[in-house]
């Protein structure tokens, strides 16, 4: 038995793309300065370069923490999005622990390493000052058919976290990226968002950024479809977040949609709905300020 059929959900590709088609005939109407404004205070500012350095990261930090100076109507972006290496350049520079500081771990962005390398750089990450940290979904034992083995994954690096978390004294979150662009079909999206949500997710993501094809509007919603049916049947609330292909203003107000539409109201607040992006963040600068835009 898969695990939606365990959670009594069949994504219905037909209905999905007779939804989306009616979000993407309504965005015009929908984006506006308030919700471009709500995007931007959702976002994980994000940068996972090659080239990334220190002072690189520091610039970037000091771009966050000049920003309420200069675009005081503006929220702020709910973290910084770095390689682990970089965690406490972040905590050190940010001006605001409202600013989270989130890493990917765990062999970013394939998972193909020992678990035993995983959790060390996780618990590396966590002690670095990290308050978030977003995984990948270890599709090497997934696409084999293999859930427990990487289920099991999940649930060390929940653990791991967890032990850590304790040790320094503050909660930390764990995303689970599960690479949607590779999954292929509605049905290994779902078996894929139950397995991380059943194993400790407090978010499940689309992706890593690094592939071929990231985010894509049919992998949120049979997400946010699975997160609503895990919620009615555990009463667990687990976050949803976009990344990867974030193209344009209009695809964030997309997203937006999507969430609000399958899961209402209460995901739309960093707590539970976030966006990984790079350069979103200009855009949504530049569709409000109504010229371009080049903060970040």
């Amino acid at each position: 038995m898969s695990l939606s059929s365990k959670y009594g959900y069949t994504p219905d590709a037909e209905a999905i793309a007779h939804s989306l088609e009616i979000i993407a005939g309504g965005l015009e109407e929908v984006a506006c300065e308030e919700l471009y404004k709500k995007c931007f205070g959702i976002m994980d500012q994000t940068t996972l370069a090659s080239e990334d350095t220190p002072a690189r990261v520091k610039t970037l930090v000091q771009k966050v923490n000049s920003f309420a100076k200069d675009y005081p109507d503006w929220p702020l972006p709910a973290s910084i999005c770095v390689y682990p290496n970089f965690a406490h350049v972040v905590a050190s520079e940010r001006a605001t622990k409202d600013v989270h500081v989130t890493t990917v771990a765990g062999c970013f962005p394939t998972s193909q390493s020992f678990l035993e390398v995983k959790l060390h750089e996780i618990e590396l990450a966590v002690k670095g000052g990290a308050d978030e940290i977003d995984i990948v979904l270890a599709l090497n034992s997934f696409l084999s058919g293999d859930y427990q083995a990487a289920g099991a994954e999940i649930k060390a690096s929940r653990e791991c976290i967890d032990r850590v978390a304790q040790e320094v004294g503050r909660p930390v979150c764990l995303k689970v990226i599960l690479e949607t662009g590779l999954l292929v079909t509605p049905e290994l999206i779902a078996d894929a968002s139950f397995l991380a949500m059943e194993n400790g997710a407090d978010f499940i993501k689309t992706s890593t950024g690094k592939v071929k094809v990231n985010a894509t509007p049919q992998a949120a919603y049979v997400m946010c479809e699975c997160i609503k049916k895990y919620d009615e049947v555990t009463g667990k609330k687990v976050g949803f977040k976009a990344a990867g292909g974030i193209a344009s203003a209009l695809d964030a107000v997309c997203y937006w949609t999507i969430v609000k539409n399958i899961l209402g109201e209460e995901w739309l607040d960093k707590k539970l709905f976030r966006f990984g992006v790079s350069s979103l963040a200009n855009k949504l600068l530049t569709a409000v300020e109504q010229k371009t835009v080049t903060y970040f």
